[in-house]
């Protein structure tokens, strides 16, 4: 038979195995905090920055007669400033939790139509656009790449 081979040597597989080994028992705590800080990071951006639900959609405006209720300082899901103050992330086992404890915003997540206020319109605010998923996945990785060094 003819055709090109590559020989792999096994030495040093043990050190592979190791850190293997190292990672299927790591503590997923740090990881998982790490992740629900870059949930509310990126949720904060989205309504400061951003004004666009995750899929990329722009938040529908103010209706005329309610922008003329608002002043300079405020815009879309900031008025005060306490829906945004109110946005939180914590961490309950293996599970990142990123969201409000504003009775309002989950009114402002999916519109007051079930509340019989329909002229509140959905604006999202939770949620992962492609980026953000980017950004997630780049956190685990950047994570992996520490433990993996440390091993």
């Amino acid at each position: 038979m003819t055709g090109t081979a590559i020989i792999i040597n096994a030495q040093g597989l043990e050190r592979l195995q190791a850190r293997l080994n190292n990672l299927a028992g790591l503590e997923l705590g740090s990881l998982t905090e790490a992740l629900a800080a870059e949930g509310e990071s990126q949720t904060r951006r989205r309504i400061a920055e951003e004004k666009e639900a995750p899929d990329g959609t722009a938040w529908e405006e103010w209706s005329d007669s309610y922008a003329e209720t608002r002043h300079g300082g405020h815009s879309l899901l900031e008025g005060e400033g306490d829906l945004l103050d109110s946005i939180n992330a914590f961490v309950d086992g293996e599970t990142a939790h990123v969201g409000s404890n504003l009775i309002y915003a989950a009114i402002h997540q999916f519109g007051g139509a079930e509340v019989g206020m329909d002229y509140i319109k959905p604006r999202p605010y939770l949620g992962f656009s492609a980026d953000n998923s980017d950004d997630l996945v780049g956190v685990v990785d950047d994570w992996l790449d520490r433990e993996i060094t440390r091993s």
